[in-house]
């Protein structure tokens, strides 16, 4: 078997990676909020205002940037003044979109501005343009971030917070396409354009305002907030009420009204995901060449705020609540899309995996019952990628002859990579997408040399396995020892079903 060469010019840093790329989501919708994130102060389990201890200190094991919220489709219609204040008087309402099960608002503004404190992570808050109004999200950001005196911050302090908060990251609605509202882009950019100039900058807090964008790859939408949102003249200046624009995409094998197993499936359909993950390249590439068209210096950031695999629920559990076991497979969907990430950092500024616990690919899965704590393979490639945050992206150039599989009418590139520096080391990530093969790439490090390499690997019997209560190491990281030094670099070698990373000194500095 010949190794796969990949030339890496080591001394030429490219764009940063921006750490918020690493970015999460936490809906209301199913046990992400309560149960997960939230036990309530009369928990058994360790808790700090209710906050649960033990997933926050999980979190923050993977230097987790940022954590968007309430929602989702949940956003449009929360009101969040029925959040604030004593619990007892918060009033009850209904989620009609995830399960039709009623919301008491014990978790609102405050109790997610303390979980973003104790997870170290900034806010990303979703406002609600789909139900509410441009002066009821215009008081949203005055009470979180306004000091001195005016009406809510006055409020804000007799709720018990002397102190404003600083939140930079707002959603200007979600998804206004679908559930945000199903509006018509022009529609939603008239509206855009009145939420974003009502959220005002109060003393030095900053807002980064994200429009709400397209739904995968519609690229009209997306030309459209760039002409209506943006100044055209002789040059493109994007609009004061506008910082950048989002998009989904979720990667599922068959159709939304059956999205495919979560554990049961076969390669095929293992395949079939990989081409489906892939394609967030061709989404990236086709909404950046449209923004470039108006936006060539860039000043427009792209954020791709809701991404992961989606599923059919697992058996027995309510429909609304997306709750899905979290496989080899899924870990491997994550490290292509960072790879793809990383090549797109000088225009992708954030990302948000949906969702952070007990919702779609999930980091963290909490039994109801017995109160364990479970960590995703999903979680750790999040934990071995982070020291990707905030380096500057390396270059990797690979052979057109790469490993490949035939799938339908695509063909899979079943090897992946990407490389980063920061403080003088280097972090390398690869993945074999090959179900039953391995294979070998040959890191040619040019410009520098590597020393203290060392390598960890994740990878399982079977694409399918997954951690559980009973066995919540199944699919783990461990040290990797088949690296070797060579010529010009390093090998590295890559069982079938594997994610690696490889990380060294540069010149010893």
């Amino acid at each position: 078997m010949s190794a796969v060469p990949a030339v890496i010019n080591v001394d030429v840093p490219g764009p940063v990676i921006n750490r918020h790329l690493y970015g999460h989501f936490a809906e209301h919708l199913g046990r992400c909020v309560y149960g997960g994130f939230y036990v309530g102060e009369d928990s058994d389990l360790p808790n700090e205002g209710g906050l649960r201890l033990d997933v926050v200190d999980a979190l923050r094991a993977l230097n987790i940037p940022n954590l968007r919220w309430p929602g989702g489709c949940f956003a449009d219609e929360y009101h969040w003044m029925d959040g604030v204040g004593p619990k007892e008087r918060r009033p009850i309402m209904v989620n009609t979109h995830w399960g039709n099960v009623e919301e008491n608002n014990h978790f609102g503004t405050h109790e997610f501005m303390a979980l973003c404190e104790l997870l170290g992570a900034e806010p990303y808050i979703s406002g609600n343009v789909g139900s509410g109004t441009v002066r009821e999200m215009s008081d949203w950001v005055e009470y979180l971030t306004r000091e001195g005196d005016s009406p809510m911050v006055r409020l804000r302090k007799e709720n018990g917070r002397e102190e404003p908060w600083r939140v930079r990251f707002w959603g200007l609605g979600n998804e206004a396409w679908g559930c945000g509202g199903h509006m018509s882009a022009a529609q939603y950019a008239a509206e855009a354009r009145k939420f974003g100039t009502y959220c005002r900058d109060h003393g030095d807090n900053q807002l980064y305002r994200i429009a709400a964008g397209a739904n995968s790859f519609d690229y009209a939408w997306t030309e459209t907030l760039m002409k209506q949102l943006g100044e055209l003249g002789c040059a493109y200046r994007p609009a004061p009420f506008m910082q950048a624009l989002s998009v989904h995409y979720y990667t599922l094998t068959g159709t939304w009204q059956d999205k495919g197993q979560a554990t049961d499936f076969g390669t095929d359909d293992h395949y079939r995901t990989m081409v489906q993950a892939a394609r967030v390249d061709e989404l990236l590439t086709g909404h950046s060449n449209v923004m470039d068209c108006y936006d060539p210096g860039r000043n427009v950031g792209l954020v791709l705020d809701e991404w992961g695999t989606w599923w059919n629920v697992e058996p027995g559990t309510n429909p609304g609540f997306l709750y899905q076991q979290n496989t080899l497979r899924d870990a491997l969907v994550a490290g292509l899309h960072f790879d793809v990430f990383h090549r797109h950092a000088d225009r992708l500024v954030m990302a948000n995996i949906a969702q952070t616990v007990n919702v779609l690919q999930a980091m963290i899965l909490t039994d109801p019952e017995s109160g364990a704590l479970v960590l995703t393979p999903t979680y750790h490639v999040f934990e071995m990628n982070k020291g990707h945050q905030d380096a500057a992206s390396l270059r990797v150039d690979l052979p057109s002859g790469l490993p490949s599989r035939e799938v339908g009418e695509d063909r899979l590139a079943t090897v992946s990579l990407s490389a980063s520096r920061k403080d003088g080391r280097i972090l390398v990530s690869l993945s074999n997408l090959d179900a039953d093969e391995a294979a070998d790439v040959d890191l040619d490090l040019r410009g520098g040399s590597v020393t203290d390499v060392r390598a960890r690997i994740l990878t399982a019997d079977r694409l399918q396995d997954h951690n559980t209560p009973e066995a919540p190491a199944t699919v783990a990281p461990r040290p990797h020892d088949q690296v070797t030094a060579t010529a010009s670099g390093l090998r590295v070698h890559l069982p079938a079903r594997s994610f690696v990373t490889v990380e060294g000194s540069l010149d010893g500095r």
